[in-house]
């Protein structure tokens, strides 16, 4: 099955636009106590980065500049996955479904950013 077919985008910019997205949407289902709004705001800020660096990768001005973007991003994601572990979801099945799932998609950039960069040496 391809990725087009489990439902994410093959384009990689569109897949971490997406990302981002649903971030931003999870945290509105979550419980808004003072730590998950101080927490809240660096998940929104690390999931954006994972596609503006991505996007900055594709667009650098060299071999060298490309890998430190592609690297950037890379962390970005593995910052993505930590935050979104920190978040307090409460009692409620669906939503920790939903943030298992997006620390899941966050590995997964993680290991495909990673790639790249493996391909790229």
């Amino acid at each position: 099955m391809t990725s087009e077919q489990q439902g994410r985008p093959y384009d990689l910019e569109e897949r971490t636009l997406l990302f981002a997205r649903e971030v931003r949407a999870f945290l509105k289902t979550i419980p808004r106590t003072i730590a998950n709004i101080e927490d809240g705001r660096q998940p929104i800020c690390s999931s954006g980065s994972v596609g503006a660096n991505y996007i900055e990768a594709n667009e650098a001005l060299g071999k060298k500049d490309f890998k430190c973007r592609l690297r950037i991003a890379r962390k970005e994601a593995k910052e993505s996955s930590y935050w979104l572990w920190l978040l307090d979801v409460g009692d409620c099945d669906p939503v920790e479904h939903e943030r298992q799932r997006l620390v899941q998609e966050a590995n997964e950039l993680m290991k495909i950013i990673a790639a790249i960069l493996r391909k790229s040496e």
